[in-house]
């Protein structure tokens, strides 16, 4: 099982042998949380070796009355993906009553 699933990750470029990072939106309002996914989704800088995938509805798209989506960045191992990250962040400013978290390389989608 462990020998398939990283031939798995091997060939899709997962970790341990790609890096992931989650950048999770959430807000009380489900409309303002589509615009912010929107602006942040046309604010992508273009970079051949990152492939971002989103704004999609997280797994658990509503915790505690807050509404949330997601982005996926997918980068070859040895990319600067916090860079990558914090030049598309600085071309978008989101309202406050949003929260971002991001993970690196996340264990779990939810």
């Amino acid at each position: 099982f462990i020998a398939q699933q990283l031939d798995v990750r091997k060939r899709a470029g997962l970790p341990p042998f790609g890096r992931l990072a989650a950048l999770i939106l959430s807000s009380p309002s489900a409309p303002k949380l589509n615009e912010a996914g929107s602006a942040l989704g046309r604010a992508i800088p273009r970079a051949e070796r990152f492939q971002v995938l989103g704004p999609s509805e997280a797994p658990l798209a509503r915790i505690r009355g807050r509404y949330r989506s997601r982005f996926l960045v997918q980068a070859p191992r040895g990319s600067d993906i916090q860079a990558f990250i914090r030049d598309w962040l600085s071309r978008v400013k989101l309202p406050s009553a949003l929260r971002l978290s991001i993970d690196i390389d996340p264990y779990s989608f939810y």
